[in-house]
C-alpha cells in the first residue's frame, strides 16, 4: 500500500458515496487506474465492506449502552456461546471477548427501556452463564469515529 491508496482509503472513509470519476480526480489518477486501485484493495481485504451509517436517533435507536458481561464459566468457549446467544439480538451493535475483569464487552443500541429490559431477561438471566453484569448509559457521545487512521 503506497500513498495513493491511504489517500483513497482516507477519501472513501470520510464519503464513500462520491463517484470513481470524482476519487481518481481527488488523488490525481486516471479513472481507470483509481479503479483498478479501489478493486485490488477490495479483493485484498483492506477494504472490507463499504455501507451507509445512519444517526442512530433517526432510525430509531437513539439510547445506546455499554454492557461488560462476566461469565460464571471462563474460557473460550463458554465466551463463544455467550456470544453467539448475543449476536442473535438486533440490539447489540457490537460484541467483543474481551481479556481482564470481564468476558465479554456489549455496545447496544436500543429503541427504548423496555427493549432494554426485555434483552436483559433473554441475555442475562437462567442460563446463559452471566454471574453478573454491568450497564452504562451514553448521555453524551463526544467522539465516534468509523474511520481507520492511516
Amino acid at each position: 500500500m503506497d500513498g495513493i491508496d491511504r489517500k483513497i482509503l482516507n477519501l472513501m472513509q470520510r464519503d464513500s458515496a462520491r463517484t470513481n470519476a470524482q476519487l481518481a480526480d481527488e488523488v490525481g489518477l486516471s479513472p481507470s487506474s483509481c479503479l483498478r486501485r479501489v478493486r485490488r484493495l477490495r479483493a485484498s481485504g483492506v477494504i472490507d465492506r463499504i455501507v451507509a451509517i445512519l444517526n442512530p436517533a433517526k432510525a430509531g435507536r437513539g439510547l445506546k449502552s455499554i454492557i461488560t458481561v462476566e461469565l460464571i464459566q471462563h474460557g473460550e468457549q463458554q465466551q463463544r456461546r455467550f456470544l453467539q446467544l448475543a449476536l442473535r439480538e438486533e440490539a447489540v451493535a457490537q460484541a467483543y471477548a474481551v481479556t481482564g475483569q470481564s468476558d465479554v464487552v456489549l455496545i447496544m443500541r436500543l429503541r427504548d427501556m423496555e427493549e432494554f429490559d426485555a434483552l436483559c431477561e433473554r441475555l442475562f438471566r437462567d442460563k446463559t452463564n452471566v454471574s453478573r453484569f454491568f450497564t452504562m448509559v451514553v448521555i453524551r457521545t463526544a467522539k465516534e469515529e468509523t474511520a481507520i487512521r492511516l
